[in-house]
């Protein structure tokens, strides 16, 4: 969805009492008062719903936004608006600093209930002109995640191959094109030892041994694609650590997709798709004694 959508707003003039308030707060100026009665009165919309949550007689209808579409399977949703300065900061910051990239599994299926919870709490965030263009992937369990992490090894040993030339490195460096070299000293010798380590143990670390993960990804017509996958991950690990899983990133499974078209298409993504992040989930089987710390920011302040 994007701001050249047409206006689907049904208002009820029956109900309508002429507060304004749906006028006010429309981000398209899609909405006006016609004889202190609400109307549509542009023809592009947002679709971002803000009318109807405004309205104190319930007279706007916005039947394209089914509230299917936010029904959880796994908890019962309190569907009450939150309002501002409500919610307690202590502990919504506590949940945050909790949060930790969690890289040790359980070997225990994730329900796929708690999976398409966690895709809807995502779709949550806000995304560039409510846009919503995002796109997310289950891949349900530890055969699904193997599935992609097997060919995603294979590209990493030939990755690997090849940057152990010097002669190739220092080429594709002096042509303007250093992807390889930088690779070979930031991640040669870790990714040979965990490939070295999946052979020998069994031990995977690429998901980690993640028993799920979520691929998020966006369709074409987003204003700001990767911003919004990105947003949108992160309510999604927020949330999967609420519900008691644990979560991490992974930044390689976005690389090798974006350079292996064939792998993105074997997960059923659209060629067309862009993919921006994965998330690896599963039971922890780590317990931690502190919330995580950070390093010092100064942020930087402009007085005009």
């Amino acid at each position: 969805m994007a701001s050249d959508q047409p206006v689907r707003t049904i208002i009820r003039e029956d109900l309508c009492v002429g507060c304004g308030e749906c006028v006010r707060v429309c981000p398209t100026q899609a909405l006006g008062l016609v004889d202190g009665v609400a109307q549509v009165v542009g023809d592009r919309s947002l679709y971002c719903g803000h009318c109807a949550a405004v309205c104190p007689a319930g007279a706007v209808e916005l039947p394209f936004l089914p509230e299917s579409a936010l029904e959880f399977k796994t908890f019962a949703a309190d569907n009450r608006w939150l309002p501002f300065g409500q919610p307690e900061v202590a502990q919504l910051a506590r949940l945050m600093r909790s949060r930790r990239s969690c890289r040790n599994y359980q070997d225990k299926p994730v329900p796929r209930e708690m999976l398409e919870d966690l895709v809807k709490i995502g779709i949550t965030a806000p995304s560039g002109t409510n846009s919503q263009r995002w796109s997310f992937t289950i891949l349900p369990t530890r055969q699904a995640v193997l599935a992609l992490a097997r060919p995603m090894g294979e590209f990493f040993r030939d990755l690997n191959a090849k940057a152990a030339k010097p002669w190739l490195r220092g080429l594709l460096k002096a042509l303007g094109k250093p992807e390889l070299y930088v690779y070979f000293h930031e991640h040669y010798e870790s990714v040979c030892r965990a490939l070295d380590e999946w052979q020998a143990s069994g031990r995977e670390r690429l998901f980690h041994g993640a028993p799920a993960a979520i691929i998020v990804s966006s369709r074409p017509g987003a204003s700001c694609p990767a911003e919004d996958a990105l947003l949108a991950s992160g309510q999604v690990i927020l949330a999967a650590h609420a519900m008691g899983l644990g979560s991490c990133l992974i930044g390689y499974v976005v690389a090798v997709m974006a350079n292996q078209p064939g792998l993105k298409q074997r997960a059923g993504i659209p060629n067309e798709e862009t993919v921006y992040a994965c998330i690896a989930l599963g039971w922890p089987d780590e317990k931690w004694q502190e919330p995580a710390g950070r390093l010092p920011v100064t942020p930087r302040y402009f007085e005009g």
